[in-house]
């Protein structure tokens, strides 16, 4: 049996109805472009803004072709849910029918119609495969059963042989979502990825900063400008060559962050200094940076772990995993219990794989570390190291002053 062609616009009428009634879009009707703020919040960095604004332009050009498929991936508070909002209330302002969904939402709601009967299960599974434009919010936040992850696959696949519209929204980098939606995704030709690198809109600039227990604020006095070369000391001419070339080596891995540096060196030789200056030269350029000193780390994870805390310590840690540039200042003074071990090296495991520029300073000797970060630390490709053989600023030298 084939519909009158006289009623074809009333059965469209229907399905878009259907398709709304199940999104969340009623609620989510004020998340357009018009009241999203490509500019972010105040008080964020020249490189934060761009990545904002970058995120907020391809959105608006997806929303005008509906072709192929659109990641936002980022922290929380970012303004990816608002984004992929906004693409579907575009296209239900232009007659798209559009389902709405986060992917925890869409999974209860295959639950309860399955548990209702297999007729009603097939058709709602079908109206989601199926929707001209699908939108599913939080991917990664829901419960990874072999069932959930199973007919989460069969949509998203489905959708991938056929070519139909996708927006997906993700807080965990591509390397964690589960393999087969990952293989899918890696398609450029079909998907087009779009990161934000911003702090939560939710919170403020102050807020911000704290939870994410970057300290930079508290060197911004040490700069290349000011560094001290301790001519006036009387090194010998040796220690002063160790100083300068730390120096040239620091600079030119600011100015050029790829891969790692390790400063090795005893307590007030210059690590700090030079650290912070990496880190304020990046910040002056709007280049997003954390400076974190490892036992106030430590500390502000293990408060994560109290169930009053404000932030979570998936949130917290994450942050700190993917930041572009991450300092890490006087890795090896902290207890070395078998908590802080795995998270130093979840943490260093993470950031080598991904190549992402970082920072470390010490003052313990090699064999104090954790072998399996020491085994990082000691790969050329990825990490340089600095040497600082001279003595702390200050203790004053054998019959010099």
């Amino acid at each position: 049996m084939v519909p009158c062609v006289c009623r074809t616009d009333e059965l469209q009428a229907r399905f878009r109805q259907r398709l709304y009634s199940l999104s969340q879009l009623g609620r989510l009707a004020d998340l357009t472009f018009d009241s999203f703020r490509p500019e972010g919040r105040t008080g964020i960095g020249d490189a934060e803004r761009t990545s904002v604004d970058n995120a907020f332009q391809r959105a608006r050009q997806y929303a005008e072709r509906l072709d192929g498929w659109l990641l936002l991936q980022g922290s929380y508070g970012t303004g990816k849910t608002h984004l992929a909002a906004a693409i579907a209330n575009q296209a239900v302002a232009n007659s798209t029918p559009t389902l709405f969904l986060t992917v925890p939402d869409l999974l209860d709601l295959l639950r309860a119609s399955f548990g209702a009967n297999e007729m009603r299960f097939d058709e709602r599974f079908d109206q989601v495969r199926n929707a001209p434009l699908l939108v599913l919010d939080d991917l990664g936040t829901h419960s990874a059963t072999d069932w959930a992850r199973e007919k989460l696959f069969q949509i998203v696949n489905y959708r991938y042989v056929n070519a139909l519209p996708l927006v997906l929204t993700t807080n965990l980098p591509l390397d964690r979502i589960e393999g087969r939606l990952r293989s899918r995704l890696s398609d450029l030709d079909r998907v087009v990825h779009v990161e934000i690198r911003a702090p939560d809109y939710r919170r403020s600039a102050d807020e911000g900063s704290q939870d994410l227990v970057s300290s930079l604020a508290l060197h911004k006095g040490q700069t290349f400008g000011n560094f001290n070369f301790r001519q006036e000391e009387g090194l010998p001419r040796k220690e002063l060559a160790s100083l300068r070339a730390a120096f040239d080596q620091a600079l030119a891995f600011a100015q050029e962050p790829d891969g790692w540096l390790a400063v090795f060196g005893t307590y007030g030789t210059g690590k700090t200094h030079l650290a912070a200056a990496i880190a304020n030269y990046q910040d002056s350029n709007g280049q997003p940076v954390r400076f974190v000193v490892v036992p106030d780390l430590l500390d502000h994870l293990r408060a994560t772990f109290n169930p009053d805390a404000g932030t979570s310590y998936d949130r917290l840690f994450e942050d700190l995993r993917r930041t572009p540039m991450l300092v890490l200042d006087d890795l090896g003074s902290q207890a070395t219990s078998a908590w802080a071990r795995e998270k130093l090296f979840q943490l260093f495991n993470y950031r080598y794989n991904a190549r992402l520029p970082t920072v470390v300073t010490t003052a313990e000797p090699p064999d104090k570390f954790d072998p399996r970060l020491l085994t990082r630390m000691n790969d050329p490709e990825v990490c340089r190291v600095i040497e600082l053989n001279v003595p702390p600023y200050h203790r004053p030298r054998s019959g010099r002053r």
